[in-house]
């Protein structure tokens, strides 16, 4: 009689999250479909999730458009977590020093379970650039560059559940990313202190990261550089993985003076 309330709340708490992720992911508005379709919930209870956290004020309807954003308690919320983890005025360096000196994107994403979310994005000067990775998006640990350095470098036992764990992103990300060639990537990872995303995930878009380790010495983030193939050859290759570990062990001697 106590166990089933505890399991449907927390069902429906796992559904709020994943709607306010997916409505997150589309500054510029989410359909009931879309949303419909990305999170798998049916369309009344989606709806009725939606109206609920409009409610609260956690996300807005454009009248216009049936579209869905985030509300103005999110922007709250937002801030508050801002004031706690001071990411812009910490990471931002990191990343304008990286992208000044190869002309690359670059970006800091941190762990968040078994997946990635990139939170911040300077702009290279270099005019041809990669759209994979931006502000919000996830992966699974495992796929793109920062989250297969941060997969590298986790304890065995860890890595290993992730690693075997591979039907889901086989079927998504392609056989690149099944157990065996994933270990392969992961040696040379751990030999080279980065990781290179050889266009994996979009034919032609290369990336490269490098752990970022908290005090605990857990790789909990990652800073990573994205672009086309060409800039991306052997010998330019070894100089952008010196820059990115530079920068990384730049950013955790930072962030460990700020307790992270």
């Amino acid at each position: 009689m106590t166990t089933a309330p505890a399991v449907a709340g927390t069902q429906v708490v796992g559904r709020v999250a994943r709607l306010l992720r997916i409505v997150a992911r589309h500054p510029d508005g989410c359909r009931l479909a879309q949303l419909v379709a990305e999170s798998g919930l049916t369309r009344p209870t989606t709806y009725r999730l939606l109206a609920s956290l409009a409610h609260e004020g956690l996300l807005d309807q454009d009248r216009e458009t049936g579209s869905w954003r985030l509300g103005p308690e999110a922007i709250i919320w937002g801030t508050v977590a801002a004031a706690r983890f001071p990411f812009e005025e910490l990471v931002r360096p990191s990343l304008r020093r990286l992208s000044e000196a190869t002309g690359e994107s670059s970006f800091f994403s941190i762990r968040r379970g078994d997946g990635t979310v990139c939170l911040m994005r300077e702009e290279g000067s270099f005019p041809v650039r990669s759209f994979v990775l931006a502000e919000g998006v996830r992966f699974p640990l495992g796929v793109a560059s920062a989250g297969l350095a941060i997969l590298a470098f986790l304890p065995g036992e860890e890595q290993e559940r992730i690693i075997a764990d591979d039907a889901e992103r086989t079927r998504r990300y392609g056989a690149a990313h099944a157990a065996a060639p994933l270990r392969e990537a992961l040696a040379r990872i751990r030999r080279d202190g980065y990781s290179v995303n050889p266009g994996l995930i979009l034919e032609g878009s290369w990336g490269m990261g490098a752990a970022v380790f908290d005090r605990s010495g857990s790789p909990s983030a990652a800073l990573s550089l994205t672009g086309i193939e060409p800039r991306f050859s052997g010998e330019r290759r070894a100089g952008l993985g010196r820059a990115l570990l530079e920068e990384a062990h730049t950013l955790h001697t930072r962030l460990a003076q700020r307790n992270w």
